[in-house]
């Protein structure tokens, strides 16, 4: 079949992460995608040699109706252009089987995910009215869409050389190291204190948003600190500003980290699949509602206490200081077996694409 997915960058990529995730998961199964972008410059590092059976198309402008597919993915609720959904309402008459409409939202835990998963929404007025739009909830459980899960995905972390990719970047393999993607987590300057005061750690900083907020601890706390290929040293803490990688790479560096800081939807599934420590900053709402959100991931992970507490403090829930604790490689070793038991009931599920393929057989 021919997929439509319209994706808008709203900010940050982790939109566009998650559509070219997904469009690749379908090419992979043989299908051909489209995907309509008003933004696909991150695309020049997140995949820099592209696939085959996805192509990259701009955002329809007013004059562009287009052909609409056989399903037409909008994510996050992007909102298609007006025309296009004319089109989708003239194939609907014309064709024998009519398009699939199907709202692709966002990622939660939350109760109301699995009561509105798999819900039409008739529409009622514009060009689409008389159609139906269907909602499809990526989920943790049973009851919702899943997570992206790529077939090859387990043979592939199987493969994977952990020790190799340590010595390419200068890692000892009994060194602690932690992987950071992240905003500006409230809680990030004492963590970077206590790390820097109490334990040998290897920080692997992402750029962008992440890097300048270290860099900005760092420079309040010790000044101008040479930096000698990319690396700096903090009291007990190395940190290593890392350049923009492509989505494969990013799975490596979850799977070689010992414990990963991750933020928004798409990284936070990789980190559940990397199986290690981790911790979740989501986007910051002006009226906290993430906070409930944050919340229920922690009900359904099981969350240890200092876990649960280090969220709640990283995500301005609390106020609370780091505490010792919190560092030390035992706690780490009761999250990663947390991580782990929660990677096991995500494995017992059916992956985001194959219930997407069902739920588009069982509508047409």
């Amino acid at each position: 079949m021919l997929w439509d997915v319209f994706c808008r960058v709203v900010d940050n990529w982790g939109d566009i992460g998650v559509c070219w995730r997904l469009a690749c998961d379908l090419a992979q199964r043989g299908e051909q995608v489209r995907l309509w972008t008003d933004d696909a410059s991150a695309l020049a590092w997140m995949a820099p040699d592209g696939h085959p059976a996805v192509t990259v198309l701009p955002w329809p402008d007013d004059g562009d109706r287009g052909e609409p597919g056989a399903v037409v993915l909008e994510t996050f609720g992007c909102e298609l252009p007006r025309n296009f959904v004319a089109a989708i309402a003239d194939a609907s008459s014309a064709r024998d089987q009519k398009p699939l409409w199907i709202n692709l939202e966002y990622l939660s835990a939350e109760p109301y995910v699995e009561r509105s998963h798999r819900l039409p929404s008739p529409v009622h007025g514009g060009p689409g009215a008389g159609l139906t739009r269907w909602y499809f909830y990526p989920g943790f459980t049973g009851r919702t869409g899943g997570l992206l899960r790529e077939s090859d995905l387990a043979t592939r972390q199987a493969r994977f050389d952990r020790g190799a990719w340590r010595t390419r970047h200068g890692i000892a393999p009994d060194a602690r190291t932690i992987a950071l993607f992240c905003y500006e987590p409230p809680a990030l300057p004492g963590w970077l204190d206590a790390l820097a005061a109490q334990t040998r750690s290897r920080l692997l900083v992402t750029p962008g948003r992440a890097a300048a907020a270290v860099q900005a601890w760092e420079q309040k706390k010790y000044g101008e600190n040479p930096i000698f290929l990319n690396q700096v040293a903090c009291g007990q803490l190395s940190i290593q500003y890392l350049p923009p990688c492509s989505q494969i790479s990013f799975d490596e560096l979850l799977w070689a980290s010992d414990f990963n800081c991750v933020r928004g939807e798409d990284s936070l599934a990789r980190a559940l699949w990397a199986g290690q420590p981790l911790l979740w900053h989501l986007y910051p709402q002006h009226d906290n509602a993430h906070h409930a959100k944050l919340d229920a991931f922690l009900d359904w992970l099981d969350a240890p206490p200092r876990l649960r507490r280090l969220h709640h403090a990283w995500n301005g829930v609390t106020n609370d200081p780091i505490q010792p604790q919190m560092l030390d490689a035992g706690e780490w070793q009761s999250w990663r077996e947390c991580v782990r038991a929660a990677r096991a009931r995500l494995l017992a599920q059916d992956d985001l694409v194959s219930q997407l393929f069902r739920f588009v057989q069982e509508k047409r």
